[in-house]
Order: structure tokens, then sequence, then C-alpha cells
């Protein structure tokens, strides 16, 4: 086993390769990969040539090295042999393991039907082989669907609810923009590559940079103008901040009246809805309001980079589409550096129907909802969509026993003793711990993929360029593996995951394999009329929707339609969970920089930095409560109980609490991750996880 510090020191001079992250982050950056042999891979830089990377990474990636020569990857195929949980298990043949889970899934579906085999999957690779691929093999077999809503849904569902579809103005456009608004993310820890042309552009035009956020972290800190706010009340802010420019004579009613669907009414439903109003909600004093309203107002080239923190709220989705309404109200989309961008979806237009079969899909199949998982597999009617019992689990990339909402009830599900569960994956996860085989997987460089940068404009590359350790196997071998023991047949399952990449491409009309292998990457951007809808938005009459109808909205992930009655216009939709006298905090549990999920909890440098899990509290809150900075506190509610240590910290309002995560359960004092606090009910209008708006009390705990 080759260890990340040998690989840093070696004296042969190695080759650099191009590839690209794979990780669940907007950027997907174009990486440049140190490769010292076969095996083995050094520094990890960003492509200075790349217009969006620009160079510069995410510290975590750059020092990816510790990730792959792990010394506790997994590199064999293993056997539960002790109680399900224990973590006791032994090696076993390949063939044996495969063997064992095609036998399980037959038995679940000569029981129960074929929906009683659930395959599970999300993002811990973004590449459309390795993550996408598990959707063929459901296809072919008929197993229960998956609605997949555990980060997008919300954000994306808002976003598009103005726009009518899910595209903005060229993120490199920041670069260019006179005052950059950052909502919605932390992107130091998040998304490096915003600041990156934000801080250009203040460095280059003297652009302000604002900020939105529900605590002081380093984004904020790097503000002209930060605004602190309680979570889930991002809505409130956005009509003040639209009551102001109707107030002061700042909308573009030319804009307006040409370009949106209902600006008069608009204006009229906001005189209501000014900075005292909001600051009430929000607990941001009115003068900052004021002073936001008037920085947007006064600057037409503003660009808002709105982000995910909207969708872990109950009301994300209204919140979101609030905050977009901004840049038409002013007409800053007319102008390079203005308008508004979440993600650039809808440009790419990527054909993935041999990778997935969706020809083979058979629409009379349920979906099961992702965040629901525990009520899934504890049995709840409503959650299996009146089907079968779920008794055969398959899971890729991703960990829903640390990372998935309702953590009590996820475990409970997960303890079955009728309930067959495989889990594919790099390391012995929480999720891996629960289950009867674990088969070990490939990492990025090790595997050919495909990935789309949402969060720019490129579709890049990652070809293989090491051999793994061990035995292990990508997740585009095991599936296939997997199709041929259960009789699956899908032109699909012959192919090699290039030969994937290849017809994708060109069923997609950007080319072929061999063009992006010399190009590395393919910048989709659309033209500047286009980017920034000056042909029209995305509805049938070219109009920004103020007033949208929200099942209605042209979300294509939905699958089911929350049915809550939503705002009809802008406004603080108070559905969130509410502090009260038995719950006086509201927590969110937002990312943290050393990890992204439950990835890099195992590399050294990121536990280092992170060193353990800790709850962020004023210091005025924690007075009354006895509680000093570094002591072990409970925090709970009806979900759940977790002990975590405070800190002491004066950048959050009073009330608000914030667990930066996410820490692997082991790493609690009971074994209960921030997740046990979180709840799983379904986000109007389709579909989510409120991992941010969580009610919950907070005492000083014993040692």
């Amino acid at each position: 086993m080759v260890l990340y510090s040998e690989a840093m020191n070696q004296t042969v001079r190695p080759r650099i390769a191009a590839s690209a992250c794979p990780h669940d982050c907007p950027s997907t950056c174009a990486l440049e990969v140190e490769i010292f042999g076969e095996r083995t891979i050094g520094r990890v830089r960003g492509a200075e040539d790349n217009a969006y990377t620009a160079g510069v990474i995410c510290a975590k990636v750059a020092r990816y090295a510790e990730r792959v020569h792990h010394p506790d990857r997994l590199t064999r195929p293993l056997r539960r042999t002790g109680a399900k949980g224990s973590g006791e298990f032994a090696p076993v043949s390949w063939e044996d393991a495969l063997d064992i889970v095609a036998e399980a899934f037959i038995r679940a579906e000569q029981a129960h039907g074929s929906e009683a085999v659930w395959p599970y999957y999300y993002a811990g690779t973004m590449g459309f082989v390795m993550r996408d691929g598990i959707n063929r093999l459901r296809h072919a077999k008929k197993y229960s669907g998956f609605h997949s809503t555990i980060c997008v849904n919300p954000a994306w569902a808002g976003f598009i609810a103005g726009t009518g579809k899910l595209a903005g103005a060229d993120p490199r456009e920041m670069a260019k923009s006179d005052l950059v608004i950052i909502w919605g993310t932390n992107a130091v820890n998040t998304q490096v590559n915003v600041m990156t042309h934000a801080t250009r552009a203040r460095k280059e035009r003297g652009a302000k940079i604002a900020v939105v956020d529900v605590y002081m972290n380093a984004t904020m800190r790097q503000a002209d103008l930060p605004m602190l706010i309680r979570p889930g009340t991002d809505g409130a802010l956005a009509c003040a901040v639209m009551h102001c420019l109707f107030r002061d004579g700042k909308a573009d009613w030319d804009y307006l009246n040409r370009y949106t669907d209902a600006p008069r009414e608009l204006e009229e439903h906001l005189r209501s809805r000014g900075p005292a109003w909001a600051s009430r909600i929000t607990g941001c004093p009115v003068e900052t309001i004021e002073a936001f309203a008037r920085l947007v107002g006064e600057t037409k080239r503003a660009y808002f980079r709105l982000g995910y923190g909207f969708s872990r709220s109950r009301n994300g989705a209204a919140n979101m589409h609030a905050a977009s309404c901004i840049a038409a109200v002013t007409g800053a989309w007319l102008h390079e550096g203005g308008g508004a961008f979440h993600h650039n979806d809808a440009i790419f237009h990527l054909n993935k129907s041999v990778i997935e079969g969706n020809d083979a899909r058979d629409p009379s199949i349920r979906m099961l909802d992702q965040s629901r998982i525990g009520a899934i597999l504890t049995g709840d009617k409503d959650a299996l969509r009146g089907g079968p019992p779920v008794t055969a689990l398959f899971t890729q990339n991703t960990n829903p026993v640390a990372v998935a909402p309702d953590q009590e009830t996820v475990k409970r599900g997960f303890a079955r003793d009728d309930l067959f569960v495989c889990v594919h994956e790099q390391f012995m996860t929480d999720t891996a711990r629960a289950a009867d085989i674990v088969l070990p997987a490939t990492m990025f460089v090790e595997h050919d993929d495909l990935y789309l940068a949402g969060g720019s404009q490129y579709i890049l590359l990652g070809p293989k360029l090491i051999e793994p350790p061990g035995e292990c196997r990508s997740n585009h071998d095991v599936i296939c593996a997997l199709a041929n023991r259960l009789g699956a047949e899908h032109p699909g399952f012959a192919m090699t995951p290039r030969e994937l990449i290849d017809v994708t491409l060109q069923k997609s009309g950007w080319g072929t394999l061999a063009d992006i292998e010399a190009n590395r990457w393919i910048d989709c951007q659309p033209d500047f009329a286009t980017a920034h809808y000056l042909n029209g938005f995305g509805y049938a009459d070219g109009k920004f929707r103020f007033k949208p109808n929200w099942p209605e909205v042209p979300f294509t992930r939905a699958h089911r339609t929350v049915t809550s009655p939503m705002p009809r216009l802008p406004d603080h939709w108070d559905v969130i969970e509410e502090a009260d006298a038995e719950h006086p905090f509201r927590l969110a549990t937002s990312p943290a920089r050393g990890f992204l999920n439950s990835s890099f909890t195992e590399t050294p440098t990121s536990l280092a930095k992170e060193r353990r899990p800790e709850v962020m509290i004023h210091p005025d809150d924690a007075a009354p409560l006895a509680v000093a900075d570094g002591d072990l506190v409970a925090l709970g509610n009806r979900r759940g109980t977790v002990r975590i240590h405070a800190r002491l910290f004066d950048g959050v309002r009073r009330g608000v609490l914030i667990a930066e995560s996410l820490w692997p359960n082991k790493a609690y004092a009971d074994g209960r991750g921030i997740n046990t606090l979180t709840g799983s009910d379904a986000i109007a209008p389709f579909g989510g996880a409120a991992f941010h708006d969580n009610k919950v009390w907070l005492r000083k705990a014993a040692g």
C-alpha cells in the first residue's frame, strides 16, 4: 500500500493527466493529476486553462491522494458474519459475493414481486456512467423506482418557477459584475470557484460582494455587506428588497412590462412587506436591509449567485423564487455581469438513455422517495406507495445511514432481519457496517466517466488514470455482473464505459469520445442573448413568472407533487419548523469545509482541521443554560437526541444553532449523528429534505 506521504515525496518526475472532480459540487473542476507509475497519484491541481476552474480547486481535492491511498480503503468483498450492524465481516470471493446478492434479489422478487428490490444511489460520484448505470438494472428488472429528492428539488423548482428553465447568466460573468450577491451558499466551504470570480470582480472592477447566510461563515467574512438572517426567512428579505426598489423608483418598468407577467400586482403585494416587516422575521436590522436594497438598486450589473441552501428549508422553493425575482425587478438580466444563476442543467441536453436504460423503463413501477428511506424500510404504507415491502436494498454512491434524514428510523429499517443489504463502497461507512455484503469500489481516477459542471457550463471527461488497489471494481462492472446473473437484458450491459460515453455524446449532439479526449472538455455556454433571456424566458409567452402556477412548474424530475398550497406571489411562507416553548432553538446542519457530505471524513488532514462535531451557540443563549465553550450538550426533539460539544459563537442570530457536518455517527458520544434531528417529511412542491429547518431543545449533558 502506497501512503499519501510517500506519493508526495516521489523522486521520479510524474506525468500530468487531465481529469474532472467527481464529487457533489456544482463546480465540477477540471483537474490535472500527478501520476506515478500504474497505481499511484500525487498532487491534484486545478486546470488553469479551464475558464471557470481557473487553476483553483478546494484543498480537500488537492490532497486527494489521501483518499486514493488510504490504508482503510475497502479492497476485498466482505460477507457479514456477526449480528447486523456489528461490523463483523469475513472476506469472500467476488464470484460468491455476486451470487449471494443475485440470489437475494431473486428471492425478494419471488416472494413479493420485482418492486421488493430497491436500487438506491446518489452523488458519491457525479459521473454519469458510474452514478446512473444503476438505473439500467432497475429498469431492465422492473425494480422499484428512485425519486431523487435529497438535494436539489426545492432550489431547482424555485428557480425554474421564475425563469421557466434551469439556466442563467454565464457564471464567468461574475468577474464582470459590479455587485456579486452570494445567497444560500457558503462558497468558501462548498464552491471555491464562486469566490475566484467574485474576488476577481472586486480586484479588477472595484465590485462589491454581498452575502446572505444564516451564520458568519468564511464567505460572510469576505463580504462587503454580510446579511445575517434566521434560517428559512430568505423570502422575507427578498420581498423587503423589492419593496424598496419599487418604493425608491429603482424598478426598471420598461423591462418589467416587456419581460414579466404581473409587475403591477407584485408592486401592490409588496407594499406591506417593507424592511421593518422583514426585520421582525429575519432578525436582520432595518438599516442593513435598506443598505442592501440601495446597493442592488444603484448597481445594474448585479449578479445573483443563488445556492443550494434554499433546498434545505420547508419553504425553500418559495424562498428561491423570491430571491430570483429581484434581478427581474431591476432589469439586471440586460447587462453583462448581471442577472441570476443557480445551475445550468437546461443547456446540456444530454441523452443518457443508453446509460440509464430508459427504453426499458415501465412507468407503472412505483417511485420511492429517496429522503423517505427510513419510512420505506420500516413499512410506512404511504411511503411504500401502497406496494410491497422492500426486502432487498442495493446501494452505490451514498451513505444513507449517516446522510438521510430521520436517522433513528433509518437505522431501525436497516436493522430488519428480513432486509438484505448490499453496499458497494470505498470505505466502511455507517451504511456499509449495516450491510450483509460489502463490495469494494473504485475511485474516479480508477475508471472512465463523463461529468457535467452544472455550476458552470462544461461537459468534462474523467478518464481512467491508474489501476485500482486490491480487488476493487467499478460500479459499471458490478451492475453488468449482476445483470448477467439476474437475466437482465439491455445493450448497455455489453458496452464498456468508454463506449457508453461515446454513444451518450453522439446522441446528445456533443461530438464523440475522441473529440472530448482531444479537448478535455466541451464549453456548452449559450450566447449572451439566450443566457440572459433577451429573447424571452422559458415559458411559452416568454415572460418571467412573479406569479407561477406551482404544480405546473416545468421541473423535469417531478414524480409526485406535494399537495401544499404555496404563495401566489413572492412572500415569507410560514411553513418552517419554528421554535416553540419546548424547542426554543432552530438548528441548521451546514456543510463543513473539510468534508463533502460524508466523503473525506476518513482523510487525516480533513479530520485534523475539523477536529470533532460541534454545535455553534450564541454566548447569550448559552449563559442562561450554564453552557461554557467546549461543554458536552444534548440537542433533542421528537425524532431523537444527539450529544455534541458546544462552541460559543456570536456569529448567529439568537435562538439559532449551527452544526457543521457530516461526521460519521461513531464520532458522536452515543453513535447518533446529527441527522437524528432532521425530518424526512416531503417539501413542496416536488419533494426534498429540510436539513436546515429543525426545532430543538438544548441542555448541558453529562460527560
